[in-house]
Formats: structure tokens, sequence, C-alpha cells
């Protein structure tokens, strides 16, 4: 285990010190706080702090929580028959540096790090942790008054790429954005068939539109082009180097197959995880930090609580919603900073995919989600608190679509 300075173990200390003053004080739960001492304190921490750790990064604009959560388990399963092998993990949508900083502090000894990035922090902590493998999902539209254009992230990612020619990634081969941005490095390429487009009309290398056919992607004024990849996701399962594995999981969602299908080829290319194990391992969560957890409503029913924060998020949880006849559902929408204050993101979202289901608009912002839902023709009910507007709903299988904010808020309180 290598030593750390004084000032990085005086940084670490009052950093929890912080942490636990914001918490007895009742201002947070201090992980902001305590990581931002700690970066204050001692400039190089996080290089400190990862010395003794593989250190693994995934990022996404849509399930980079719910990749790293299964990633973990993968990794954890692993090691339980290893002795000494460790994972530590943020696994809880907390992936700026203030909060990666404490979870590499609560490392006890040489390990696996699986850390949630955010998009745009990613290119800014490659270097400083020492990352031997990136796991990128997607980019999409997120919140533009904060993250700006699809590009422009693409663009940096790239930049990392070109820098690391050697990096080790494993990156959707479905994604223009993400293949784009990944192509310089060692890539293993695994095929997703993503079915949200409306982000990837022009080619991120030429700027020509792309031809999107049932499968793939190819620009034909500069031959940029989907790349082959030998491991991808099926309708039975992900093929892994030529057999294919069942993904039984108990989160819900296509999206979530997704997510899994990264993770289980990371746990097997990069840690030599038999795809079999970590996909079992995998089976058996059924919650990401909130995400999908059941909320009593008190007349004997329990309402799903799904996190979306973008149009392709809404888009993929009103499929899967829509997919189950006559379940409620109750779009709880706020416009904080965290949720992005522009709510116009609501017109690119396809709610006329709930004509006939159970419907309510609850959240700060719920007059402007039953504008939406009037134009879409869907009928519904408005009540600020979702957990009220779930009970007014004729359902037993009643569904909480919430953005940041409000998710935060329903997590907090019944977790």
């Amino acid at each position: 285990m290598s030593r750390r300075t004084v000032r990085t173990r005086l940084a670490v200390g009052a950093g929890r010190a912080a942490g636990l003053a914001s918490r007895l004080t009742g201002r947070g739960q201090g992980a902001t706080i305590s990581g931002r001492v700690m970066n204050l304190i001692s400039p190089d921490l996080l290089a400190e702090l990862a010395a003794d750790q593989q250190v693994v990064l995934v990022s996404a604009t849509n399930g980079k929580t719910t990749t790293t959560r299964l990633l973990a388990a993968a990794l954890e399963a692993a090691g339980s028959e290893e002795a000494g092998r460790l994972v530590v993990s943020n696994s809880t949508g907390a992936n700026l540096t203030s909060w990666i900083a404490p979870t590499l502090a609560s490392a006890s000894g040489t390990g696996t790090a699986v850390l949630e990035v955010d998009e745009r922090v990613l290119p800014r902590v490659v270097d400083p942790l020492g990352a031997e493998l990136l796991v990128l999902g997607n980019l999409s539209r997120d919140q533009l008054d904060r993250y700006g254009e699809v590009h422009a992230v693409g663009d940096k990612w790239r930049a990392v790429a070109e820098a690391h020619p050697d990096l080790a990634i494993v990156a959707n081969a479905s994604d223009p954005h993400v293949v784009w941005a990944a192509g310089p490095a060692k890539v293993t390429w695994v095929a997703l068939g993503l079915r949200w487009r409306q982000d990837a009309a022009t080619c991120p290398s030429c700027g020509a539109l792309l031809d999107w056919s049932a499968d793939r992607f190819d620009c034909r004024a500069c031959g940029f082009a989907q790349p082959d990849a030998v491991h991808r996701l099926t309708d039975d399962g992900l093929i892994v180097d030529g057999r294919t594995v069942a993904l039984d999981l108990a989160l819900p969602g296509e999206w979530n197959r997704y997510n899994a299908a990264l993770a289980i080829v990371a746990a097997s290319t990069h840690f030599g995880i038999p795809p079999e194990v970590a996909a079992a391992a995998m089976a058996a969560v059924r919650s990401v930090a909130g995400r999908f957890m059941r909320i009593p409503l008190g007349d004997g029913r329990d309402a799903t609580v799904i996190l979306a924060k973008n149009p392709a998020g809404w888009t993929e949880a009103l499929r899967h919603v829509a997919d189950h006849a006559d379940a409620g559902v109750v779009i709880a929408v706020n416009a904080h900073i965290a949720d992005g204050k522009d709510p116009s993101w609501l017109w690119d979202v396809p709610y006329e995919w709930l004509a006939g289901h159970p419907s309510a608009a609850a959240g700060e912002r719920r007059l402007d989600v039953a504008v939406r839902l009037r134009y879409a023709e869907v009928e519904h009910v408005v009540e600020p608190d979702p957990i009220v507007a779930a009970r007014a709903l004729a359902s037993d299988d009643v569904n909480i679509i919430a953005s940041y904010t409000q998710f935060s808020a329903l997590y907090r309180k019944h977790r």
C-alpha cells in the first residue's frame, strides 16, 4: 500500500470532519463538502488516493450509475473467490470530483475502484486517477444550458483517446458520438442497437447526414461507419466471444440490458471474469441508488420510481410503461439547475404513447406537463405531490417517472 503524504492525510481528515458537521447540522449528506475540502487542501489528492487502485471510469449521458453498479457487483462476486480483492465504487450517482475523492479515501487497501464520472468531468480525471479502463455508454442531449452540444462533449472525449492510444476502452458501437470519441484508443466494441437516434443525425467526423439502416450507421461522405463488434446484444441475450449469455435482470427496461451488456463485456475482457458469473451477479441487483425502488402508497399498492433526465431517458422510460397494458404513470417534473431549467424538452418526448393509460402531471412544472399531455391527447389529473397523484390513478401497476430533483426528494424520504 502506497504511503499518503501528510498533506493528503490532513485533507482526508478535514474532509471527513466537514462532512460530519454537515450531517449533524442538517445541511446535507456531507459528501459534497467533504470532497471539496479534501481537494482544496491537497491538489494532488486524487492521484495519491488512486495510486493503490485499478481505476475503471464509467461515463455516459444515460445509464452510467446503473452500469457502474452492475460492474461493481460482478467484481465483488469474483472478489469473494479471491482473497484480498477489494472494490470501492461511487455507484450512487455522485460523479463529480468532489464525490470521487471521498469514495477513494474510503478504500481500505489495494483493489479496484469502479467510478462513475460525469461526461464533462471525464477528460479532466483520466490522468490524475491513472485510469486503466473506460466504459463509455452513450451521448445525447442533456440540459443544454449546462452541458452544451453533444458534439462538443464527444470531441473532448476524443482528445483523451488521441492522447492515450493504448488506453483500454469498452464502448458502445451503436452510438456515432461514442464511436467517434473512442476510436483512436484501444477499443472493445459492443453493439447495442440503441433506438434513440434523434441526437445523431450528422456525422461527428465531417458533418454530413448519416445513413441509418435497421442496425447500423454509415457516412457516405467520409466513410465514417459503425465498427464491427464481436460482442453484441440480441433479443436472446448478449453474444460474448461467440456464445450467448442470458440477461435475466431484476432491473426493468430495455435500457438496463444495454447497461448490463457493457458491464459484462468490461468484466469479461478486462478482468477475466466469466460472462455467466458476471451476469449472475448483476441479476441479483434489484435497485440502484433508488432507481426502480418501490414506494408504498398507503392503500395496499406500491409505486415504482423511475428516474428520467433527458429526452432519450424519458423516451425509454415511457416505452417501458407503455409496453405494460393498463400501467398508470405519474410524470413528475421540476426545473431546477439539476433538472435543467428549460422544460422545452417535454415536446421532444413521445407522450402520445400514454394514450389509454391512467396518467397524472405532478411536480413544480406540472402545468407544463399537463399542457404537453393535453396536446398528446392523454387524459390526466393534475396534482403537485407525486405520491398523492399516484394514489389517484386506478391501476395496480403504478409508476412515477421523475426528473432529478423530484426523484431525489422521493429517494431521501422513502429509502
